[in-house]
Parts: C-alpha cells; sequence; structure tokens
C-alpha cells in the first residue's frame, strides 16, 4: 500500500483498475480542513496522462508490475518477438504495444519490457543504440565546417540527422531517447 504522504515522483500505484506512474505531484495544506494531493499521473496502458486530487491519507494498491530483460528475435511483419532471457519463452508483441521502440529495434537487441499481470505494457530500449547508416547523400568536401547535418536512413528503419561527413555503411550511435545522433563507432 502507498498512502499519499509516500509519493513520489516515478512511484507508481494501482488507480482506476490500471498501473499509473506519478509524474509530478504537489501537497496542499488548507486553512481549516486535511491536506489535499494534486498529481499528474500517466495511465501505464494507455500512455494517456491527466491530473488529479486526493485527499491526505488516502492509499492506493502497488500494482503488479515485474520488468523483464528480453532479447528482440525477429518480425513476423505483424508481430515482433522476443525471447525472455531467463525461461527462454518467447512473447510476440504488436507495433501498438512497441510504440516508439521500434524505430531503433535491431535483431538480438537486449530490451526490458514491462509487464502488467502478465501482460506487456511497454518496451524500453538500452539509452544508446549502434546501428549501421543504410542510405544518405553523400558528403561534399568542405561541409564539415558548417556544423550542419543530413538526413540519414539506419538499418532499423529510422531516419536520424548526421554530420556530412558520413557515408552509408559507416555505424553510428543514437541516443533512443532523443533520437539525436552521439558519435561515430570505429
Amino acid at each position: 500500500m502507498i498512502a499519499t504522504s509516500d509519493f513520489r515522483k516515478g512511484a507508481r500505484i494501482e488507480y482506476k483498475g490500471a498501473p499509473h506512474e506519478i509524474i509530478d505531484f504537489q501537497h496542499h495544506k488548507m486553512g481549516r480542513g486535511g491536506a489535499i494531493v494534486r498529481t499528474k499521473l500517466k495511465n501505464l496502458k494507455t500512455g494517456s496522462i491527466f491530473d488529479d486530487s486526493f485527499k491526505g491519507g488516502e492509499k492506493f494498491e502497488t500494482p503488479n508490475l515485474e520488468e523483464r530483460s528480453m532479447q528482440y528475435l525477429y518480425n513476423d511483419g505483424e508481430l515482433y518477438h522476443f525471447m525472455d532471457n531467463e525461461t527462454y519463452e518467447q512473447m510476440p508483441l504488436s507495433l501498438e504495444q512497441l510504440g516508439d521502440a521500434k524505430k531503433f529495434l535491431k535483431e538480438n537487441m537486449e530490451v526490458k519490457i514491462l509487464l502488467y499481470n502478465g501482460e506487456p505494457l511497454t518496451v524500453e530500449l538500452p539509452m544508446f543504440v549502434e546501428l549501421k547508416i543504410e542510405k544518405t547523400e553523400p558528403g561534399f568536401r568542405g561541409d564539415t565546417a558548417s556544423g550542419s547535418s543530413k538526413p540519414a536512413v539506419l538499418e532499423s528503419g529510422a531516419v536520424v540527422k548526421v554530420p556530412f561527413h558520413l557515408n552509408e555503411g559507416d555505424i553510428i550511435k543514437v541516443d533512443t531517447r532523443t533520437s539525436e545522433y552521439i558519435e561515430r563507432v570505429k
């Protein structure tokens, strides 16, 4: 059980039959009455974010969440297949369940999957991934000093802005949170 006095950013509660994560909260002490806790919650099932208020001392169940390390195996056209690293059990996920993580998925990549009562909710990629540039315009001599960039299509299908001196076949490191080029991998 989590009481409103135990609320912290990132804490997870069971609310209205679904797991929610506390994004932000503020305790407000009223003049004569009890305290009120204003929160910004994210529904982990739907991804929607909303504001809600609770009375001080109100208690919530902790959701049945489990984080598993899994390996991405392949995409069969409709579903993306992952394998649990401990039990070797395979779990198919739909494109909706993957969300933006699809842009940087590469075969044999290790990811963390958040499960709620055994059902997958989200896929968490590593912070940085190394991917090969599949398609980009060739760079021109002298373009490196300008500091500008050009689009490049990576092997996963993601499009990232890269410096002009990079070419097709180069392997780069990309930040999965911001979709930004970090550095060239040698």
